[in-house]
């Protein structure tokens, strides 16, 4: 693959990006129209409607043959299908509980996906102006400074993000409630801030040193997983194997000595796979 195109596909994508912040920032502390999906924690606003449309009407004038993956197309009827074609991954706005809060930890997520590889990632907070940013093989950046994990190894000194889920299926319950139980007395501390495309973006800023999920979508994770490996840090599946982006669960780690710490710790659980129910 040469540069260029690469270059000209991240160049568009970050200028969409900061267009669709503008959106979510003037949305933050306003009124929503406020729509539930599959529970009544899983929200959908009509700012996610608008900034999705407008990531994808951007994308598409500039490169008409790249196929898209987003989650409120998907939620609308969209077959969710990542093939080796060119595409665009987008979670409009990733952390809808905390937008309808207008709680500032919220952003747009949008990856770009080749041969079924990551190539680029973009995860944007309008709110605190934080501008994630990764192109395979170039490194991770934060508002442009290069950034990098943690490089803990220890367990008992780790930093952990887990979250709750939108899902208040009884099994996920459980497996949530007992993860916590058993990692409690285990690593330094428990966090969750409600933002996965966040939560790994900070775990490549050195910030945190685990995050892990059960029930989260490919549009989750197609950005800032990208960010995490060119951070110098690993994502793996929950149990610890290759990492798949459709199979709704990923463990990032600053190092592979600490996935391989905590993944065998873990209880497991597995949402029905993307693209298998849509």
């Amino acid at each position: 693959m040469t540069t260029q195109p690469k270059q000209e596909w991240f160049t568009v994508a970050l200028n969409l990006v900061k267009e669709a912040g503008k959106v979510v920032r003037a949305a933050i502390n306003k009124k929503k129209n406020i729509e539930i999906k599959s529970s009544a924690v899983d929200l959908v606003t009509e700012s996610d409607k608008a900034v999705e449309k407008m990531l994808i009407t951007g994308l598409s004038e500039t490169f008409p043959d790249h196929k898209f993956i987003g989650e409120e197309s998907v939620a609308g009827g969209e077959k969710c299908v990542l093939t080796s074609e060119p595409t665009w991954i987008i979670d409009p706005i990733d952390g809808t509980m905390n937008f309808v809060h207008s709680f500032p930890y919220t952003c747009i997520s949008v990856g770009l996906w080749v041969d079924k590889k990551a190539e680029i990632g973009i995860v944007y907070n309008p709110i605190l102006e934080q501008m994630f940013t990764a192109t395979k093989g170039e490194g991770a950046y934060l508002n442009g400074e290069r950034i990098h994990t943690s490089g803990q190894t220890e367990l008992n000194q780790a930093l952990v993000f887990a979250e709750m889920g939108t899902s208040h299926d009884p099994v996920k319950v459980d497996t949530v409630l007992t993860n916590l139980t058993t990692l409690m007395t285990k690593v330094h501390g428990i966090r969750a801030m409600g933002s996965c495309a966040l939560n790994i973006c900070q775990l490549a800023t050195g910030g945190v040193d685990i995050c892990y999920e059960y029930g989260v979508h490919a549009w989750d994770m197609a950005a800032a997983s990208l960010l995490v490996t060119e951070a110098g840090g690993v994502v793996v599946d929950t149990e610890g194997g290759e990492f798949d982006l459709m199979r709704r669960r990923v463990l990032c780690a600053a190092t592979p000595e600490l996935a391989a710490k905590i993944a065998p710790l873990l209880k497991q659980y597995q949402p029905e796979p993307d693209g298998v129910c849509n």
